[in-house]
């Protein structure tokens, strides 16, 4: 599984990652985060709200931090 934030590093950035390192260790799953950077990616994704969400190459969340417990649902879906 490849989860990936895609945001500038902001401050809700992180804290999305965190929640999301957090809900994988929780659900014992064998995960890759991946932080996306590049505006222009971003832009690839349609996203025009940070931080977003994608798992395995699909945008589950933008605009949001998503608690772990929401990072959850959608992992272990």
């Amino acid at each position: 599984m490849k989860i990936e934030i895609l945001g500038a590093g902001c401050p809700k950035c992180r804290q999305l990652t965190a929640n999301a390192e957090t809900a994988i260790k929780e659900l014992c799953i064998n995960a890759e985060i991946v932080k996306v950077t590049d505006i222009m990616k971003i832009t690839e994704y349609g996203v025009m709200m940070t931080p977003a969400l994608a798992v395995d190459g699909k945008v589950v969340s933008s605009g949001k931090v998503l608690s772990k417990e929401e990072i959850k649902k959608f992992i272990a879906a």
